[in-house]
């Protein structure tokens, strides 16, 4: 999954990517990473996204679900750290309060998410997860076309779900809906977050806090399993494939890429996902399940479209501006 904050990437909603682009606008040259193009940036980002979520289900059986996310939390947060050398002085307490309440979002995102990893194939899980962006954007669009693009979505899930989801474990589903919410809480605070700080500073302060709420439960689950050397390299190995690079090519990418186009693109996460999860944990899909996910990527992909098209008709540009 993305982390989506260093994944500043959503499905469905234009303000945090908005936050995003004018955050990479005040951004230094894009150096050889540039020279992929900006479609070519999101696309590398959303597979090194999904493909650092794929390695980090066979770290699973070493240190189970909470160690993997504690191991990706603390990396990023320390990278991101020594990357961005985040101010801590002269921000208000409501701004402080903005960086909790997106550092708790991003610990319960991540952990609900990886909990329905450890039950469901990774494509199916993005899948589900990617309807909590999709829900609020339809909701925030208030528009007729987007009852279209919600039963179009919950057709998805129906097929997803063999009409019940009696194939897949409920708590898994659960996991994967819940993780869905906080998506979309996490997009609203990011939006709030890029407002208050300048950067990705409150980024990198918001990961910290992540950090430092689930190493506890991370050290309760796998206690000195987190130390071996080849967790360690490891669970580096997923903060930079999840966190740190993608973030990175998004932000570049967003300096050249209007916001729509991103938000479009970004629908295809489930589709990279199924993928890594047969290349990487020979997670194959049924032909129903691969409909139940072209589905949802053409529900999410309507509702951008139909974003874009109300913001024209308001003589708002497709950057956002």
């Amino acid at each position: 999954m993305n982390l989506p904050s260093a994944d500043v990437a959503t499905t469905a909603t234009e303000p945090a990517v908005a936050t995003a682009a004018a955050a990479a606008a005040s951004t230094e040259g894009s150096g050889r990473w540039g020279s992929l193009g900006p479609l070519g940036l999101v696309l590398a980002g959303g597979i090194s996204v999904q493909f650092g979520g794929a390695l980090a289900v066979t770290l699973m059986p070493r240190v189970g679900a909470l160690g993997v996310v504690a191991l990706r939390l603390a990396v990023a947060a320390i990278v991101l750290l020594a990357v961005c050398r985040p101010k801590v002085r002269g921000y208000s307490r409501a701004d402080w309060g903005t960086i909790v309440v997106f550092g708790i979002t991003m610990a319960a995102m991540n952990g609900l998410f990886y909990q329905s990893v450890d039950r469901i194939p990774l494509g199916t899980a993005v899948t589900l997860e990617v309807l909590g962006p999709l829900a609020l954007s339809v909701l925030a669009s208030r528009r007729a076309v987007n009852l279209v693009w919600a039963g179009l979505a919950l057709g998805g899930v129906f097929l997803l779900g063999g009409g019940g989801f009696s194939s897949l474990d409920p708590v898994g589903v659960a996991f994967a809906l819940s993780a869905g919410a906080m998506w979309a809480t996490y997009i609203v605070f990011s939006a709030r977050t890029g407002r208050r700080f300048p950067q990705a500073d409150g980024l990198a302060l918001a990961m910290v806090v992540a950090a430092v709420l689930f190493l506890p439960l991370g050290i309760i689950e796998s206690g000195s399993k987190l130390l071996a050397p080849t967790t360690i390299a490891l669970g580096a190995a997923v903060a930079v494939l999840s966190s740190v690079l993608p973030y990175t090519l998004e932000l570049l990418a967003l300096r050249r890429l209007p916001a729509s186009t991103f938000a479009i693109l970004m629908s295809l996460e489930p589709a990279i996902a199924a993928t890594a999860g047969f290349l990487v944990l020979n997670q194959a899909l049924s032909l129903t399940e691969a409909s139940a996910i072209a589905l949802v990527i053409a529900a999410s992909m309507g509702a951008v479209r139909t974003q874009v098209g109300r913001g024209k008709a308001r003589g708002i540009g497709a950057d956002g501006s």
